[in-house]
Formats: C-alpha cells, structure tokens, sequence
C-alpha cells in the first residue's frame, strides 16, 4: 500500500508534459502543447498537453486526464504501478513490500507475465555479474565486443546459464507459476518436462517505451549450426515483435530532441552506435518493418534515416520496405557504409566526430538513392530501365502529400532522362489503380445495402439539461474562484416597485445560492458528484487547484473535467485564427454567462414542469383539478419573466 504523503509528492513533482514528452513528440502552441495521438492512427495533431493545467486531451479518441491517467492508458498500468513508474522517474522514495504468493495469484495474467519478465531480467544479468560461468561466458562476449560497463547496465545486458532449468527452477523456487512462465515463452514445457528457451545464450532484454520488459532476444555464444544464431521471446499477451522497436525505450528523448531516428537491424548495431554517443538509434530487430513500428517513431520524430550495411545482400529487395515508412508521411533517407562495414563495426572502430560527419554527409534522400542505385543497376538495357522507372513512380505514389509528390516527380525526371509528363502519367494511373482495387469492396458491399425506399438518418435530439449542467461545471472550473458584479432584484418598498442592484460576488457562491433558492438538482450523477466536491474545495480552501483537484478525482471524474477544461484548447488545434474566424475567449469571465447559464436552466425545468402538469391535465379531461390549473399558470407566468430577463421572446 503507497502511503497518500508519497502520492501526493510524486503529483506535486511529476511534470505531465515531460512525462507524456517521453512518448510523444509535443510542440508548443500557445501556453499548451500539441502532438500526433498516441492512441489512434492520425497525421493532423489533435493531442493537447496543458503544463499549467497538468492535464492531457486526445480529442481523436475522447481520453484525457492527469499523468497518472496518461500511463495508465498508455502503458496498462494499475493506478499504483503509474504512481511506482513516476515515482522512480523522479527519484521520490516510495515504501514497497514484497509481493507475497496470494498477491501474485491475484494479480491479472497480463500483470503477471510482466512481473514474471522483470524477475528473468534480473535473474540474466545477476548470472552474468555475479557468477563464474556468466563472467567468463557472457560477461567476456559483451567486454570483447567492446561493450563498458555502463552500457550492459543501460541496456540490462545479461547471461542465461548453459544449463536445461536453472532459470525456471528458481523462478518456481521464488513463486511465480509455470502458467506464465510458459506463456512468455522463457519455459518450454513438454509434458512433465520443463526446458529453459534461452538456455546458454547472452540476453538482450526488448522494453516497452515506458522501460517494461515484453520479451528477450538471446544469441547463442556456440557453433552449434543446428541452433538459431538469434532467438526471440514468442508472441505473447505482452510481446508483439510487429509493434515493438528495440531501443525506444533508451532512444526517445535524444529522437525527440535531435528531430531524427536511426534505424539500424540488429541489437548489437544500436548498443555501439550508443557507446559511441549517437544515442537516437533503435533497431527493427531482424524483421521486416511494419506500419505499427513505423507509428511508434513518428510520435517522436518525423524523420528516419535507415542505415544498412556496406555489403548487404539483396539491398534493393531491403530498400522495398521503406515505402512502408513513406506512406505513413515520413521524411526517409538512407545511409549506406562502406563496404565490409556495419553500424556496429562501423561505430566500434570511429570517434563520435567521425561517426556522425560520415552520416551526415552520406545519408541522402530516399527517392534520390533509390533512383540512383536502380539507374546503376539497369545500366543501358532500355527494359531494365522502364521497370526502374515504375518501382520508383511507384514509391512516390506511396507519399500522401501532394507537393513532395511533385517534387519528387521534378528530381526523378532530371535522374532518370525522363519527361516530367510521362512520370506524372504513370503516378496517375497507378494511383487510380490503387484508387480503384482499394474501392472494389466497398462498391460492392455498398450495393447490397440499396433498398426501395429512401432511408431518412434519426434527428440526433438535443438534451438541453445536460448541456446546461455541463456548462455550469464548466464556468465553476473556470471562474469559481473569481470576483464579479451581477445584477440582483430587489423590491423598492416605498417606491412599491421592484429595482436592480449592482452586487459583488464570487461566482462559486453565487452559483452555489442561485441553485439553492430553487432547490435544483442536477439529474446527472457525474455533475452532481462534480458539483458536490468543487463547492465543498471552495468553501475550505476559497480556491480550486486543478491540477490537485484532478489527482485526487475518481477516473469517470477525472476523464470529464478533463475535457470541459480543454475545450477552449481545441480552438488551437484548427488554428481558427489564422482563418480568420475568431472564437469567443473561454479564458475571461462574463458575469453574464453566468446568469444567462443559470436562468436557462430554470426555464428548462419550469417548462418541462408545465408540460408534465399539462399531461395530467390531460388526462383529468372534464374533472380537472383547479389547483393544479393556478399552479401551472403560475410556472407559465415564471417562465415568462425569466424569458424576459434573457430577453428573449416566448
């Protein structure tokens, strides 16, 4: 159990914008921060970060809330492993307890195939630190690759004994269960027997970009050639080879700060790139790249620079998988070392200087590469070069922007001594090819849905109450705090007519007393328990934190005021300003909103009072009850003034 000293400080420390910083790439915009979603599949930013606030939108998806909640979607933690997560982000101490064997049962599969990870994480690199054979075996692999010891730290380098159970054995022996110690894949068990997967191999643990270990790439240190060279953890509940970038985790802040990734293929190939000091480098690991992969840089970084190595094979059948990265809108180059060479190679035996002048002045546009390599390649066989000319059109046409479509077209046309007008020609067909394949589906699924008869959509009916409940949260969470004059009536006794008074208020109190004279209630739960603990915080304290108001709500809470608070933070989203379309300013208060907020909604539920009364009215038919008629003209008489005060007409 974390002690509510300890969440308090880790909210009061925690930053939102530079924790959410860690996974997404944020600009400024304003006094708040903007970025690609991280939940949903999006090219027009619609992700909003407020530091003052200390709150988050995603309006593509509807989530938002505090750092805390962030994590929580993001990374499927509990509530106190996203408060244990910032806590060690920080340096906060925070009193843990050994998980006992009940607790481990009772925590969720999920939960318990990383718990079962961590532990093997830590079993590996305790192997190799702290025993002879993971010294003179694994821990010798790593130094003679040139590896130091603060780079095996940073990457949680480790050793699996060459031995069929020593690392299931002591899991047992520590509790956790066989169930997921096969489902990660670190156990294979056949039968009654049970084998250790990574046995004799030194380990590369695969992380989460918030640090979680999903799984493990082992190589053999052997030259057994019946063995895989490299080995990876099996798909699971918690590893996905398609959606994880080995490296994220140490590569996303230097991605972010440099605006540039480094993609190389192997594991060995990011950790000396990292020893030599380029450090925005992560790794495919050994698989074909895919649009998943591709997402989790661009949150990041809008730029990738591939490297490969100096005699890859195949190199043209590799460049192929770069139109993936090209449709996703990404900026692409690539980099090509010399022969013989690789990134690890390549960094081992060259300065940091050196290193990165050689990218620097190396790395070139895709499209421009690619022309140049199959230009090469065709030499003068006119067949050779048409089938150039289409494999590169046809990476062009995987670009979703127009301009650098015809950018592209212009560069080609020069490379290649082709017209610009056949090039264009050919994108033109192959898109509506594309256009065309992509439609058959759908054109045919859209004919079986054709009937008879014209189908009219439903009238998406306004509820005026909701709305009115929701606004009057919303001017609490604004202004509740802050000082206005509003007009009361009064009645002039000796004048024997009512007058107007100019009075000050604070508008919690005055909201808070113009409900209680009509004893409203508010129908909706969330806005009752809203409005029930921001009066309850003003009247303590006489003002309302939201950034600690937020922290201390249950989620359901949380998610709402969230998104009443970044409403007016949308505007910056459409840039409605540069249109020329200028939105009311949420940020100053008007007194009359207030008033017009609260008379709107006693005319709502007057008027829905009328028209309950006249239902029953109704249905007295001739023996109608006098007093329910006088009461009902009185509520049409209320509803008239209040109409008349909006000056509006009934």
């Amino acid at each position: 159990m974390i002690s509510k000293s300890t969440i308090d400080k880790v909210f009061d420390i925690s930053r939102v914008e530079e924790v959410i910083g860690d996974y997404v790439q944020l600009k400024k915009s304003g006094s708040n921060f903007k970025g690609l979603s991280p939940f949903t599949e999006e090219r027009t930013p619609s992700f909003m970060v407020s530091p003052v606030k200390q709150i988050w939108k995603d309006f593509s998806s509807g989530k938002g809330g505090n750092v805390v909640a962030f994590l929580m979607e993001h990374e499927h933690y509990t509530y106190p492993e996203a408060i244990k997560h910032l806590a060690k982000r920080y340096n906060i101490e925070i009193e843990e307890t050994e998980q006992s064997s009940e607790e481990k049962e009772k925590a969720s599969e999920r939960e318990s195939m990383h718990l079962v990870n961590e532990f093997a994480k830590t079993f590996f690199v305790n192997q190799m630190l702290n025993t002879d054979e993971g010294k003179s075996v694994g821990l010798s692999y790593f130094k003679n690759r040139g590896f130091t010891s603060e780079t095996i730290e940073k990457f949680d380098l480790g050793y699996s004994p060459d031995e069929w159970q020593a690392f299931t054995d002591q899991a047992l022996e520590k509790a956790y269960k066989l169930e997921f110690l096969e489902k990660t894949g670190l156990t294979i068990v056949k039968g009654e027997k049970r084998f250790d997967r990574f046995k004799g191999r030194v380990m590369f643990p695969i992380h989460s970009m918030s640090g979680r270990v999903l799984g493990f790439g082992g190589r053999i240190l052997s030259n057994d050639k019946k063995q895989a060279k490299y080995l990876n953890s099996p798909e699971s509940e918690v590893y996905h080879k398609s959606k994880v970038v080995y490296g994220l985790y140490q590569a996303k802040k230097a991605i972010a700060k440099a605006d540039n990734c480094y993609l190389v293929e192997g594991y060995t190939d990011v950790i000396q790139f990292n020893q030599t000091g380029i450090e925005n480098v992560v790794a495919s690991s050994g698989t074909a790249l895919t649009p998943e992969q591709i997402r989790l840089i661009s949150r990041l970084t809008n730029n990738i620079t591939v490297l490969f190595d100096g005699d890859a094979a195949g190199l043209r059948a590799s460049i192929r998988g770069i139109d993936l990265i090209l449709e996703q809108g990404m900026n692409v180059k690539v980099c090509l070392f010399p022969e013989g060479e690789d990134p690890d190679s390549f960094a081992k035996s060259n300065s940091l200087e050196d290193l990165q002048s050689f990218l620097d002045t190396n790395a070139q546009d895709f499209i421009r590469f690619k022309a140049s390599l199959l230009v090469k390649q065709a030499d003068e066989d006119p067949v050779q070069k048409a089938e150039v000319v289409r494999d590169i059109v046809h990476s062009i046409s995987k670009i979703p922007d127009q301009i650098t479509q015809e950018i592209y077209i212009q560069t080609c046309s020069n490379l290649l001594d082709v017209s610009e007008e056949v090039l264009f020609s050919t994108l033109a067909q192959m898109l509506a090819k594309e256009r065309k394949d992509s439609g058959r589906g759908l054109k045919k699924k859209s004919l079986q849905l054709v009937k008879d008869e014209p189908i009219e959509a439903p009238v998406q009916k306004v509820d005026h109450q909701y709305v009115l409940e929701r606004s009057i949260i919303q001017l609490l969470l604004r202004y509740g705090s802050e000082k206005a004059y509003f007009i009361d009536i009064d009645y002039d006794f000796e004048a024997d007519q009512p007058i107007e008074v100019k009075r000050e208020y604070v508008v919690f109190e005055k909201i808070f007393v113009e409900l209680q004279e009509d004893e409203i209630e508010f129908s909706n739960s969330i806005f009752k328990a809203l409005f029930d603990q921001i009066i309850e915080v003003f009247v303590k304290s006489g003002e309302l934190k939201i950034d600690s108001f937020v922290n201390h709500l249950e989620p359901e809470l949380a998610q709402e005021v969230t998104s009443i608070l970044m409403e007016n933070e949308k505007n910056q989203l459409h840039d409605w300003k540069r249109q020329e379309i200028f939105v009311l300013d949420k940020s100053v208060l008007d007194p009359r909103e207030v008033m017009e907020t609260i008379l709107n909604l006693r005319r709502y539920l007057i008027r829905k009072k009328v028209q309950e009364l006249s239902e029953v009215i109704k249905e007295q038919k001739e023996n109608v009850d006098i007093d329910l008629m006088r009461e009902t003209m009185e509520y049409n008489g209320l509803e008239v003034l209040i109409s008349n005060k909006l000056n509006r007409v009934l």
